[in-house]
Order: structure tokens, then sequence, then C-alpha cells
């Protein structure tokens, strides 16, 4: 198969993309072709030049076999015609594409016609071994292995509505994180308006009962989906954002959402779902504003979700998930005391977590997440018993810090295997450390940072870009040259804090706005301890 079999007419239509699928994904591939061509680049973005050129209005045309060419009579050079007129390749990658021909001959003449176009792949199904044709990880001529773009479409990984924006930037050359902010904001205008609409629909028909009842319900309905979109955007939205260190693209979202829920007083007038969510949002927003610095942004938050999670525990006290939304506020407020050193203040906060934490399990017992929530409250009170060691002695804090350990541990055990709660059970790890440390145990403690090394390091293989773990893992070097300090061994002590201030300054450089770690630059970069 080489190029001149193909004879392209000199007036050939351009496709933006070949979409290359088995035949038993095409269910799938049909939804997703007929998404991309409807979507709208936002206007913002529109007119923008990026590396694939000037970005369009829409992604369109997309070439798909059956619903370009329905009547052809000779599909396979059609097809090829396709693929030498398209500016990208995007893979539907499943276990059927892995072993079907057709779509690896398509990978191979694509890469053939166009060695430095883009190619997407979308993985729909299966695991990426089980799931990539081989053709996609094929060295070219040079012998280089160029790696396509991926976009995740199962729900444990990007999810739908994060894959289909990495492939509109793949497609656009838009950097991802302008599309998700800007596609956002457009969504969240969108809702706005409609709410606004809404409501003076309601004071134009003021007179007539039957339509005046009509608007109420469609406003809650606008209320809700306005209310259920800023809490996407703050809550898994930004878990996404920050496993790739951008927090700075929430910005502009947290003073929207801050602006909607404008000061009410009058929490009682208000649905508990409505009351749970704002709460819920306000921790997500005054977190982002403690990492950004702005603690006087973040206190006025959190206090105002005590206010609001207090009042729902009092309407329902019975309600596990009430008690849940309390404790959250009840740990954020003593976590702010905690921060600024502000140890006596924090202390009566971290006991109510965690009495609510023990409520939760006696409420649930069977609820790995509630356990979950024990070990993190038993672990704040390590925290702080640690660091305050004068308050009730080294000893109280290695009792407080084992207990959480062991939490963790019991937490792992009902359901093995989740990344999450191994990070959880390395930092649990590395506290205990801290308390045996208290106490001069150092050899003792350097094998807890031992053990909690070998957890981050395997996350890390799992996850290299994760940057959560990249962060746990320059505070367990920055951690161990200490206790290797301490023990005698100053030369690979400075030698590990020099990788851990390496580190650091990677992280400052990836997201210049998160002052957690300037204060780990500042504790670094002085003079060894």
């Amino acid at each position: 198969m080489v190029k001149e079999d193909i004879g392209l007419a000199a007036d050939a239509r351009t496709y933006r993309a070949f979409l290359s699928y088995s035949h038993a994904d095409e269910h799938f591939a049909r939804k997703l072709h007929r998404w991309l061509e409807s979507y709208r680049i936002p206007a913002r973005l529109v007119g923008t030049q990026t590396p694939l050129g000037t970005v369009p209005p829409r992604l369109t045309p997309i070439f798909r076999d059956r619903a370009e060419l329905p009547a052809a009579t000779s599909l396979d050079r059609e097809v090829r015609q396709a693929l030498s007129q398209s500016e990208a390749l995007l893979v539907l990658c499943s276990p059927a594409a892995r072993v079907s021909r057709w779509v690896g001959a398509e990978i191979a003449l694509f890469r053939s016609l166009h060695p430095t176009r883009p190619i997407i792949a979308a993985l729909v199904e299966g695991e990426p071994e089980h799931s990539f044709p081989d053709a996609l990880l094929e060295a070219d001529a040079d012998g280089v292995v160029h790696e396509p773009i991926a976009a995740d479409f199962r729900g444990d990984a990007d999810g739908p509505k994060l894959a289909r924006l990495k492939i509109v930037a793949g497609l656009s050359g838009v950097a991802l994180d302008q599309i998700i902010q800007r596609d956002a904001q457009r969504q969240l205008r969108r809702v706005i308006a409609i709410t606004l609409l809404t409501v003076l629909l309601t004071l134009s028909m003021a007179l007539m009962l039957v339509f005046a009842l009509r608007a109420q319900m469609e406003a809650q309905r606008q209320r809700q989906q306005a209310e259920g979109l800023i809490e996407f955007m703050l809550t898994d939205l930004r878990q996404k954002l920050e496993g790739v260190g951008r927090l700075d693209v929430l910005q502009t979202v947290n003073q929207r959402a801050l602006g909607y829920y404008a000061d009410q007083p009058d929490l009682k007038d208000l649905p508990a779902a409505s009351l749970d969510r704002r709460a819920r949002i306000l921790h997500a927003m005054g977190e982002d504003d403690h990492k950004r610095g702005d603690v006087a942004g973040a206190l006025a938050k959190f206090n105002e979700a005590h206010r609001v999670t207090g009042a729902l525990l009092d309407a329902d006290p019975e309600d596990p998930e009430r008690v849940f939304a309390h404790a959250q506020s009840e740990y954020w407020l003593g976590y702010v005391d905690f921060i600024r050193y502000r140890y006596a203040a924090a202390l009566p906060r971290f006991e109510a977590y965690r009495d609510l934490a023990r409520r939760l399990v006696q409420l649930r017992p069977g609820n790995r997440e509630y356990w979950r929530e024990l070990g993190y409250a038993q672990g704040n009170i390590c925290s702080l018993a640690v660091a305050d060691a004068g308050h009730k002695g080294p000893q109280a804090g290695l009792g407080e810090c084992r207990r959480a350990l062991e939490t963790m541990q019991k937490v792992d055990s009902m359901k093995p295997g989740d990344s999450g709660v191994r990070e959880d059970i390395a930092n649990r790890h590395g506290w205990l450390a801290d308390a045996l440390r208290a106490e001069g145990r150092d050899r003792e403690a350097l094998e807890q940072r031992g053990a909690q090394a070998a957890i981050v390091q395997e996350l890390l293989r799992e996850d290299p870009k994760n940057v959560s773990y990249l962060v746990d893992w320059m505070l367990v070097r920055y951690s161990t040259s200490e206790l290797l300090r301490a023990l005698g061994e100053g030369k690979r002590a400075e030698a590990m804090r020099l990788e851990a201030l390496a580190d650091v300054d990677r992280l400052i450089a990836s997201d210049p706005e998160n002052n957690d770690w300037r204060v780990w630059r500042r504790k670094f970069g002085g003079p060894p301890s």
C-alpha cells in the first residue's frame, strides 16, 4: 500500500479526523461522532493559533466509514482516500479493536501517509495492554515509538466528560486546561442565564397561579442544575485538576460560584439537598483559598459551612450524611488552626471530628468510607500530638498514630487495592515515624519511613505523573534525610535533601500559585538542620 495508489482529487474534501474503530464498537463510535461534530468550540478560543493551525468553530467534518460512505462500491479505496485527506486519526481502543486487522491497517496507513500528524487513542473498554492495537505503539522508520494522545472513557479514569474534552484538545491543538476552563465557564453562563430567565418569567406571570407554580418548579430544576454543575466543577473536576497540579484553572469558577451562593441567612428556607451541596462547595472553595495562601477567605467559607452543616445535623441528628458533613466542617476549622500553630484551638475541633467519625462507624459499621474517615480523624489528633509534644507528651502521640495506622489497614482489608487508601497508609507510617522520633527512637522511625517510601514508590510506578504521589515522594525523602542526619549519615542525608529540593522546585514550576509548595521550598532551601 503506497501513496500513489490513493489518487487524490483536486477538489477532495478535507476531514478534521478519521474515526477508526471495530464494528463491535459501532454504537459508541456513532454517539461519539455525533457529539464531536455537534460540539462548538468556546467562542473565545475560535481563531487562535495552535501548532495544528487556526482553531475552527466546529471540528467538522469527521470521517466515519458507515456514516460517510453507506453506498460505497469500493470501501477499501474510499477509506484510503479518506485517510489521506484527514488531519488526525482518532482510534477507539477496545479488546475488539486490538484484534481487528482493519483498525491496525488504518493506523499503519495513516502513519505512512502523515508521520507527523496527531493520533488520539480513546480507550472505551478494557485495560490499555488488552485494548491498544499493536500498530498504535509500533516504532516509525527511525525506530522511534510515538505515544498517542490518550483519552480514557472508563468511569474510574477520565470519565466520558473529561475524555471528550481531551479529544477536542487533541484535534484543535488547544491546551486541555483552556478547553476545560472555557467549556465550564460557557456551561455556567448558560445555566445562570436560564435561571435568570426563569425568575423573570415567574415575576411576569405572578397573577396566573397555574403558570406561576409551573415556573417555580422550573426554577427549582434549574437551580438544581446550576448547583449540580458547580458541584461537579469544584469536586470531580477539581480532583482531576489537582492530579495534574492546576489549581489556578478553578479560580474563576470559584469566584462565580461564590457569587451564585451569596449570603443567605435564612437557611431554613432552603431544601436539605441544597444546603448539603452548598456546604460541600464551601469546603472545596475554602480548601482552594487556603492553598493560595488566602487564610481569611478560607476561614470565612469554613465558618459558613459549619453554620450550614450544624443546622442540618440539628434537624436530623441520626442521619449519617448529616453527621459526615458536620465532621468535615469541624475538620477544616481545626486544620486552619493547626496549620497556624494554634494547637490549643485546633484540639477541640479535631476531637469533635473524631467523635463524629466514631458515631459514623457506630451508625454504619460496615461502611468502609466511614472507617476511613475515623482513620483520618485519629490521624489528625496524632499529627497534633506530634506537633505539640508538650501538650500530652510523645507517648500520647505514639498511641494515636498507631491507632490511625491500624484503622487505615482495616479499611484496606475491607477492599484491597485502593490506591487512595494505600496512600493514606503510607501517610500514617510517616506520622508514626515522627511520633517515634519524638521519643528518641530514630532507628524505629527510619523503619517506618522505609515502609512509607516503599508504598509511595509503588504508587508512582503505577501513576508516575500523579502530583499527589510526587508530593508524597518529595516529603518522604526530606523527612528521611533529617533522620539520616540525626543518625550520623550526613553525606547521604544532604544528597536526599537536595533531591527533595529539586522535586519541590519542579512542583512550583507546574503550579506557581500553590502556596503549600512554596512553604516547603523555604523549609528545604534553608541550612541543614
